[in-house]
C-alpha cells in the first residue's frame, strides 16, 4: 500500500502510512527506511536523517540507508561525516559507484570552501561568490554558506541577492533569530520597511532585546512613511512636509528612507508652491539619484511655476531619455515645451503682474488695480487706443486666470482666447482664425462643423446701467452692453470697462463662442476642448494603472510583495 502511494506521488498519504507501521512494528527497519524516503521526498531532511540513523543502528550493513545518510549529510555540508558514510559502504562494497563518486566530491569541495574564505578576507568578493556558487550546488542545505555569499552581496550593496541567501537559513538553521534578524535589515536598508520578518523573530523569542528595538523603530516609520503618503493621496501638502520631516528625524542614516523623505519634501514643497525649498528638496534628491525621475518632474514643475521654462524643458528631455514610456514626463515636456513657446506670445500672468501660483484673491487683486488704471475714460495719457488694448488684455487676463477651466488649459500651454490655437488644437486647422473670417465649415467624419459668425444684422444691441470693474457703481452713463442674437434669442451681458467700445468688443467675443456652443454643441471648439482634456485624464489614469500592475508583478515575481 505504501509503495503504491510513493509510486502515486501521494506523499502525505505514504507518510501516514509508514508512521503507522513504524508504530506498529518499531524493530522493522524497512519500514524506518520507507518513511526516511517519504520525508526526503517531501524535503524534510531534518526529519529523515532519525529514521536513516536508526536503520543503521538496527542493521549496519544496510548500504543503501548509509549512502542516503551520506548525501544528506553532504547537502547539509557536514562533509566529514559524510565522507564517513560513503568510506563505509565502499569498504562493503568496493564496486558501488555511487559512493565512489560522492566520495571523490568531499576533498576539492573542502579546498574550495577554504579559498573562498581567503577570498573574503582579501575582499575578493566576486571570486569568492563563484566558488561559493559551486559549493552551494552541492550543498544547497548548508545554512554557512549561505550566510558567506549573502555578506559577499551585502559587501557589493546588492541587497536583493542577500535575502535570497539568508531567507533559506531561517529554515535550514532551528530557531534562526539572527536570520529573520538580518532578513529584516536587509529589506529596511532596501527602503522596505518590512514588519513580517521581524515579528517572525519575536515569535521565536519575544524578550530578543535587538529584534525588538528594530520592530519599535521599523513600525514607527512605517507609520509615518503611510500617513505622508496619505496626505500627497489628499493633497494636504503642509502635513505632507510636516510628516516628511519628521521622518528624517527617524532615521538619518539609511539612504533609501532619506532619499524618500526628501523626495516627498521636493514633490509637496513644489505643490504647495514654496519654489525655493522645493529647488533645495529636489536638488538633494537629484544629488544622491541623478536619474531619479519624479525629482526630475518635480523639479521641472517648479521651474514652470517660476517661469523658468527653458530649464524646465531641459529637465523633462532628461526625464524622457530615462523613460520614454512615462506619461508623466510626456505630458510634462509638452506643457512645459507648450509655456516656452507661449512665454514668448501673450502671458496672462504678466499682463496682471502676478506669479504662477497666484490664487484667485491676487488675481483679483491686481486685476482691480490694473483695471483702474487703465480705464480709458480715467487714463491720463494721450494714447488712448494703447489703453484701449491694455485694458481689453487686462480683463482677457483676468476672464483666463479666474475660471479654472481655462486656468487649465492655459498652465498647460493653450491660450483658451486664441481661436486660431484652439481650432488647431481641437480640429487640426493650421494658420486659420475665425475670427478674422465668415463662418468657415470642415469635415468631422461624416458631420459638418461651422464656426459662426456674427453677422451685425442680426445683433440686437441695448445698454443699460451697471457696476464697473471692482464692483463700483456706474450710474452717470449707460455702458453695460447687452447683445442678443435674435435668430437664436442668445444674449450676453458685458460692463467689464467704463470704455463703452471695449465692452462692445468683449461681449461680441464671448457672444460668438456662445453661439458656437449652441450651434455645434459636441462638436463645439469648448466642447471638443473638454473632451480631450477627459481623453488624456483617462490616458494619464490607464498608463499610471498599467504602470502600477508591472511594479506590484515585479514585486511578487522578486518576492517582495
Amino acid at each position: 500500500m505504501g509503495k503504491k502511494m510513493l509510486a502515486g506521488g501521494q506523499l502525505k498519504d505514504a507518510l501516514l502510512h509508514y508512521s503507522a507501521a513504524v508504530d506498529g512494528d518499531p524493530s522493522n527497519y524497512q519500514t524506518y527506511y520507507k518513511r526516511a524516503t517519504v520525508l526526503l521526498a517531501l524535503g524534510k531532511s531534518k526529519s529523515a536523517l532519525p529514521d536513516l540513523d536508526k536503520v543503521i543502528e538496527m542493521k549496519p550493513d544496510f548500504n543503501a540507508a548509509r549512502l542516503q545518510r551520506g548525501n544528506v549529510k553532504l547537502k547539509q555540508g557536514k562533509l566529514d561525516e559524510a565522507s564517513t558514510d560513503f568510506q563505509e559502504v565502499i569498504n562493503r562494497d568496493p564496486t558501488n559507484k555511487d559512493a565512489e563518486n560522492q566520495q571523490k566530491l568531499i576533498k576539492p569541495l573542502k579546498i574550495d570552501i577554504k579559498e573562498a574564505m581567503e577570498l573574503i578576507e582579501d575582499e575578493n568578493y566576486n571570486d569568492a561568490i563563484a566558488l561559493l556558487t559551486r559549493c552551494i550546488e552541492i550543498c544547497p542545505w548548508d545554512p554557512e554558506l549561505h550566510e558567506k555569499r549573502a555578506e559577499c552581496h551585502i559587501a557589493q550593496g546588492d541587497y536583493l541577492k542577500a535575502i535570497n541567501d539568508i531567507r533559506p537559513t531561517t529554515k535550514l538553521r532551528n530557531d534562526n533569530t539572527e536570520g529573520y534578524l538580518k532578513l529584516s535589515g536587509l529589506y529596511y536598508n532596501m527602503g522596505d520597511a518590512e514588519e513580517s520578518q521581524i515579528r517572525e523573530c519575536l515569535k521565536l523569542d519575544p524578550d530578543h532585546k535587538r529584534c525588538h528595538d528594530h520592530y519599535k523603530k521599523v513600525k514607527k516609520l512605517s507609520k509615518q512613511m503611510s500617513s505622508a503618503q496619505k496626505y500627497i493621496n489628499e493633497n494636504k501638502w503642509k502635513e505632507c512636509i510636516e510628516k516628511s520631516r519628521v521622518m528624517l528625524k527617524t532615521e538619518n542614516k539609511v539612504n533609501a528612507y532619506i532619499l524618500k523623505a526628501h523626495s516627498h519634501l521636493c514633490h509637496c514643497n513644489m505643490k504647495d508652491g514654496n519654489i525655493k525649498e522645493a529647488f533645495s528638496e529636489c536638488n538633494k534628491v537629484l544629488n544622491m539619484d541623478e536619474n531619479n525621475i519624479y525629482a526630475l518632474c518635480d523639479r521641472g514643475d517648479t521651474y514652470i511655476i517660476n517661469e523658468q521654462y527653458e530649464e524646465a524643458v531641459n529637465d523633462y528631455q532628461k526625464a524622457n531619455q530615462i523613460d520614454k514610456e512615462n506619461s508623466r514626463v510626456h505630458e510634462g515636456l509638452n506643457r512645459a515645451e507648450k509655456l516656452l513657446k507661449q512665454s514668448k506670445k501673450r502671458d496672462y500672468y504678466k499682463i496682471l503682474g502676478v506669479k504662477r501660483n497666484a490664487n484667485k484673491k491676487e488675481i483679483l487683486k491686481s486685476y482691480r488695480q490694473l483695471a483702474a488704471k487703465w480705464h480709458p475714460d480715467k487714463y491720463e495719457g494721450a494714447d488712448k487706443k494703447s489703453a484701449e488694448k491694455a485694458f481689453i488684455d487686462i480683463a482677457a487676463a483676468k476672464e483666463v486666470l479666474t475660471d479654472p477651466e481655462k486656468r487649465s488649459k492655459f498652465d498647460n500651454g493653450e491660450d483658451p482666447l486664441d481661436a486660431e490655437e484652439q481650432a488647431q488644437q481641437n480640429h487640426g486647422f493650421h494658420g486659420f482664425n475665425p475670427f478674422e473670417s465668415s463662418g468657415f465649415q470642415f469635415n468631422l467624419g461624416r458631420n459638418k462643423f461651422i464656426y459662426p459668425k456674427l453677422d451685425e444684422t442680426q445683433l440686437e444691441e441695448t445698454l443699460t446701467s451697471g457696476h464697473g470693474p471692482g464692483g463700483q457703481s456706474v450710474n452717470k452713463t449707460t455702458n453695460c452692453v447687452v447683445l442678443r442674437h435674435k435668430p437664436t434669442g442668445l444674449f450676453v451681458k458685458c460692463h467689464e470697462s467704463r470704455d463703452l467700445n471695449v465692452n462692445k468688443k468683449l461681449a461680441r467675443i464671448r457672444l460668438q463662442e456662445k453661439l458656437d456652443l449652441h450651434q455645434n454643441k459636441s462638436r463645439s471648439l469648448q466642447s471638443m476642448a473638454k473632451k480631450d482634456a477627459a481623453r488624456k485624464r483617462a490616458q494619464k489614469v490607464k498608463k499610471t494603472n498599467e504602470r502600477l500592475q508591472k511594479l506590484a508583478a515585479f514585486k511578487e515575481r522578486e518576492g517582495l510583495s
